[in-house]
């Protein structure tokens, strides 16, 4: 069985890429996962994702379901206790834990965070069996606020918030440098590197566009550490990651972005070095989420605390200076 989604395109999006228009209508999915459904025209006329949106347009989405196996529900699990910070009959908002995968995969069959909020309550199956209440996602080691859909209203508001970035996201990232500014608008397409496909590059042409606002929060000069705020603009894949790395400011313990063993050597305090040599996950917490309450209307805003590890961080820092 597929879940069939009906889409219709209004006049701005006329000449966009049907697999473009698709991925942000869709942020719990990637565009190449996107460009492996089953899309139609009304009439059951096949799409190629490479087309052109045309006037008049209506697009049917075939999401798969994931294979028996695979499915959320299959293995819920109280792996860990859940940090609730919010919930009602809509939605549930939770601060993430760093180093939970979010939902199974071929490589994660259990253990996975949605499969502990399933253990606790329902949610929205319109994100598919795999990705229930999904509607958008944390890298396995990035922690903090997440929204999951339990309603199907919810689900559909917050897909509409999300792909229209009508909502306030912000992340706390301790990198390796000091910048000599207090803030920086940093705006580049990315799209998903040629070399390694496990990765995402800013590029010059094609790509998706991708716009983060960074405050300095925090420098400690003696060590070339800063702690950075950074509001995403756009949800892009690994998006602040990128952007940061791409602009000399590589996010501390980020094994495919922070390029942190040509730094390790100008690290002379051994507590630092030893905390950076050990550490799994990079350096990076979803720290603020605010956003109108698809069902409620109400605002919303949480904020979650630093984990403990950054935290810990952030005290051995402190201690350098």
């Amino acid at each position: 069985m597929s879940d069939i989604r009906e889409f219709i395109p209004d006049e701005s999006a006329i000449g966009v890429r049907v697999d473009k228009f698709l991925a942000a209508q869709m942020p719990e999915f990637s565009r190449s996962e996107i460009q492996r459904f089953n899309i139609t025209r009304t009439g059951g006329a096949p799409v190629k994702c490479a087309e052109k949106i045309r006037a008049g347009d209506v697009f049917m989405v075939a999401v798969p379901d994931a294979p028996a196996t695979d499915t959320a529900a299959d293995n819920i699990s109280t792996d860990f206790d859940l940090d609730i910070l919010f919930e009602d009959d809509d939605i549930i908002v939770i601060n993430k834990p760093r180093g939970v995968v979010m939902y199974p995969s071929a490589g994660n069959k259990t253990g996975t965070l949605v499969q502990n909020i399933l253990a606790h309550t329902h949610l929205s199956l319109l994100g598919g069996d795999t990705r229930p209440g999904v509607v958008h996602r944390l890298d396995k080691d990035t922690s903090g606020v997440m929204v999951f859909a339990k309603s199907d209203a919810a689900f559909r508001g917050l897909v509409k918030i999300f792909s229209e970035h009508d909502l306030t996201r912000k992340y706390v990232a301790f990198v390796w440098g000091v910048p000599n500014w207090t803030g920086a608008d940093i705006t580049g397409n990315i799209a998903r590197s040629s070399r390694n496909r496990q990765k995402m590059s800013m590029v010059k042409t094609g790509g998706r566009p991708a716009h983060t606002i960074v405050n300095v929060m925090d420098v400690w000069t003696r060590v070339g550490v800063a702690a950075l705020r950074c509001t995403l603009m756009t949800g892009r894949t690994h998006q602040i990651r990128v952007h940061l790395s791409a602009h000399g400011f590589p996010v501390l313990c980020d094994p495919v972005y922070g390029r942190g063993s040509a730094r390790l050597g100008s690290v002379r305090n051994p507590e630092l070095l030893e905390f950076i040599k050990t550490h799994n996950g990079q350096m990076l917490h979803a720290e603020v989420l605010e956003f109108i309450h698809p069902v409620t209307g109400a605002p919303m805003h949480f904020r979650a605390p630093l984990p403990d590890d950054m935290a810990e961080l952030r005290c051995i820092l402190d201690d350098t200076e």
